[in-house]
């Protein structure tokens, strides 16, 4: 079932959440083990990212370096595949530009169609540890709309190989990514608006945004969207804090504001417990006010803390 239709057929606000692949090395347990939990809210769907590979250099016994290319959480696609089949649940794999030619990406939408998964978030994606700038595969893709484009190629049966007549049209319900406090690379909040229309205008079905810690202004990024255009529906990302560090690895990563409330709070807490606890009341009121205001949608990166995620979602239902 699409993202778009449990949106459709929705009597309040949904409920969602985002995983990471397991280490490689670990198994689909340890998966399982984070949502048990969380399966007692009956999410709508469940969003799996994709981790591009690294590029590592291991000594030889001759004393010479080989470059290798190693994925460190690989499997998004059978992660995917796996959570629909054991919780009978709608999954939502990331696709990125990074790491990926076009017939590699063609490839994984035709395992995705086969799996019978038919939600995809289209990304960018970051660059390479090793690059300062994002720097596209050979016949890869350089921007997300572009990616975006393929996607819908492919459901109007339009392949790699031109010699491919009357194949199949997977049909695909792509969200796109959106930052109510604008991409980094973006140099100011109204052209990063309009990238974000040319998106929605180029077939993506929803918005899934960036995480943010001030409500409004996610309100205002809703506002400036309807006003150019913008109708698909706008699903809030959301992240609690839960220790001191996060105060500088957030900004510098993510290139989000922590409001100054918060942050004095946090900076005045004694323990990682303490911060974990103001992080979850933040994140219950921010829930509470966002679920007023109207939002399709809550969704929550648990990202290794699915207890907190746990305790703000009983605490809002």
């Amino acid at each position: 079932m699409k993202v778009t239709d449990h949106i459709a057929q929705a009597k309040d606000t949904l409920v969602s959440f985002e995983v990471l692949p397991p280490l490689k090395g670990k198994t689909i347990q340890s998966i399982y083990d984070h949502l048990d939990p969380l399966m007692e809210f009956k999410p709508s769907f469940i969003n799996v990212t994709y981790h591009r590979s690294e590029t590592m250099f291991k000594k030889k016994a001759d004393g010479t370096f080989e470059r290798v290319e190693v994925r460190k959480r690989p499997g998004t696609v059978a992660i995917c595949a796996a959570i629909k089949n054991h919780y009978n649940i709608d999954t939502v794999p990331h696709l990125i530009c990074g790491g990926f030619s076009k017939r590699v990406t063609e490839d994984a939408l035709i395992d995705l169609n086969f799996l019978g998964i038919d939600n995809v978030l289209v990304l960018r994606g970051d660059a390479a540890k090793n690059e300062t700038n994002f720097e596209p595969e050979p016949d890869g893709h350089a921007y997300a709309v572009d990616l975006l484009k393929q996607v819908v190629d492919l459901k109007n049966g339009i392949y790699q190989e031109e010699d491919i007549k009357n194949g199949g049209k997977p049909d695909f319900c792509i969200g796109t990514a959106g930052y109510p406090e604008k991409h980094f690379e973006a140099p100011n909040l109204q052209t990063d608006l309009l990238h974000l229309k040319s998106k929605v205008d180029s077939g993506a079905d929803y918005i899934m945004t960036q995480m943010f810690f001030d409500n409004n202004k996610f309100y205002q990024f809703v506002k400036d969207c309807r006003a150019i255009g913008i109708d698909v529906p706008i699903i809030p990302g959301l992240k609690p804090l839960t220790n001191k560090k996060q105060l500088t690895i957030l900004p510098k990563i993510f290139h989000v504001d922590i409001p100054a409330d918060l942050s004095d709070a946090v900076m005045k807490a004694k323990t990682d417990q303490d911060v974990e606890q103001i992080g979850t009341e933040w994140l219950v009121q921010q829930s509470k006010e966002l679920k007023a205001f109207g939002v399709p949608v809550l969704h929550y990166y648990t990202l290794g803390k699915p207890k907190v995620i746990y305790n703000t979602v009983k605490e809002i239902r």
